[in-house]
């Protein structure tokens, strides 16, 4: 389908076994399809666009609106109903309490003659919120086609691996589907696809190739870098607005943008500056730190959760692990003094050294020191493998 190609750029893989695993609209489908990968890999886009262009009925939700099974419940069953009395311009509120009463309702909502004989997609985006709700729920849904007895097809959204989720007692496995994440090539295609219509698409892809020399280093995530070229172009095509340089002196455009973008690098992630603010600053010359209502950085700060993986990483490799109990869990229990130190380890562990430690016992200790809850997402993951190659690189000996 080349109009749903133009669509989704660099995802025809996932597109293609997508649409084999929809097939035609009356067919059964799948009962569940997992999909997981980075945030910003295009999950979410792909699904939305592949069901609205094939106009296919389906029932989007997201499950940090939803924080309760009630509300998760009510809202499928809601939508659901609008979408069969969509015709008739009316449609009455369902409740629902409990996963049963769940099963029986949609049996009456799918018994609309605009429903028959089709395939109804319910998406859950964010799906790993479901694990912390009813134990019934994910196994529910996985087998929400036996269940309910109609042609039904759950799609599950995540950044987390199937493999924590499955839960304990076994559950039907759905179909996995991985999205990569871009590559360079993928990004510059797919930002080039967005130049405005006053420019030429050769001037504004040399303008993301120059953005990406700068920032792929330190930022894969698609809208993030979607973001600062959209807040940092009207600044790269100010000598050609100005009548100063056409759109092939490369290397002018390239002297004029490179401050900028360094200045910008104090930023990525970090939203301190919006694009008004940006703007001023830009335009007054001044340094982030002197504008009013922002931080004063003066240097790249790490993500949120790396600075908690190395304190972490740092208290497992100089406590014993046997501390762990005591420091990091709030009822540890009584610990005799006199059973707690030996005599070999009355020698400071800082004058001995680090010591290796488990990639579990780093994770426990991260969970229990950060505030919030922590999912054991795929970004913790990446960032604690970017920690290790850091510390391999810098001291080879450890």
């Amino acid at each position: 389908m080349p109009h749903l190609e133009n669509m989704v750029l660099c995802r025809e893989p996932q597109v293609s076994t997508l649409q084999a695993l929809f097939g035609e609209r009356h067919h059964f489908s799948f009962p569940s399809i997992f999909i997981y990968g980075h945030t910003a890999s295009g999950k979410t886009y792909v699904t939305q666009t592949l069901l609205k262009t094939l106009e296919l009925p389906h029932v989007f939700v997201n499950c940090v609106e939803c924080f309760t099974s009630r509300l998760l419940l009510e809202q499928i069953l809601n939508k659901l109903n609008h979408l069969c009395s969509s015709e008739d311009g009316c449609s009455t509120q369902v409740t629902c309490e409990t996963f049963n009463d769940f099963v029986r309702l949609f049996k009456q909502v799918t018994k609309a003659e605009s429903l028959k004989d089709q395939t109804v997609y319910i998406v859950l985006d964010k799906a790993e919120y479901l694990r912390d709700m009813e134990a019934n729920l994910l196994p529910g849904f996985l087998r929400l086609q036996e269940l309910t007895d109609r042609n039904v097809t759950v799609l599950f959204l995540s950044e987390i691996v199937w493999e924590k989720f499955r839960p304990n007692t076994g559950c039907f496995e759905p179909f996995v589907l991985y999205f990569p994440d871009y590559s360079i090539g993928n990004l510059q295609k797919i930002l080039s696809h967005d130049h405005p219509p006053e420019y030429s698409a050769d001037f504004y892809a040399a303008y993301i190739n120059i953005l990406l020399g700068v920032f792929y280093t330190v930022c894969r995530d698609l809208k993030e870098l979607r973001y600062l070229a959209v807040l940092n172009f009207p600044k790269y095509c100010e000598p050609v607005v100005k009548g100063e340089a056409n759109e092939r002196d490369t290397r002018k455009l390239w002297r004029n943008i490179e401050p900028h973008l360094k200045r910008a690098m104090q930023t990525v992630y970090l939203r301190e500056i919006s694009s008004s603010q940006w703007e001023k600053l830009q335009k007054d010359d001044t340094d982030p730190a002197q504008l009013k209502g922002l931080s004063a950085y003066t240097h790249v700060e790490l993500p949120y959760y790396s600075k908690f993986i190395l304190i972490a990483a740092y208290l497992a490799s100089y406590n014993p692990a046997r501390t762990d109990k005591r420091f990091f869990l709030k009822h540890h229990g009584k610990i005799k003094k006199t059973n707690f130190l030996k005599k070999h380890e009355k020698t400071s562990n800082h004058l001995l050294g680090p010591k290796p430690f488990p990639l579990d016992r780093l994770l426990a200790i991260l969970y229990s020191i950060v505030d919030s809850r922590v999912a054991p997402t795929a970004n913790i993951f990446s960032q604690v493998g970017k920690q290790n190659s850091f510390l391999e690189n810098k001291f080879p000996a450890y």
